[in-house]
């Protein structure tokens, strides 16, 4: 019988990341994960989630969770130009 090597790479995708938009942030590990079940995020959004490195603290958004999170900033162009 094998068992599968689960590592602990979270994928992430702006859909998945979307659905922790209205988290109530700050927020820990666990109420992330109470939040996206009681909201129906897809699985993926809770196996992310319980796959963090905890420490207890708290997080202040979903960019501490996932770094690469695409911010405005990154959808900016100069609006001179139209």
């Amino acid at each position: 019988m094998h068992k599968f090597k689960h590592d602990n790479q979270m994928y992430w995708t702006l859909e998945l990341a979307s659905y922790l938009s209205d988290a109530p942030w700050p927020a820990t590990k666990d109420e992330l994960i109470d939040y996206a079940i009681r909201t129906g995020a897809p699985l993926e959004v809770v196996e992310n989630l319980q796959s963090i490195e905890d420490e207890g603290d708290s997080y202040d958004s979903i960019e501490e969770i996932w770094p690469d999170y695409p911010t405005d900033e990154d959808y900016l162009w100069n609006e001179d130009e139209y």
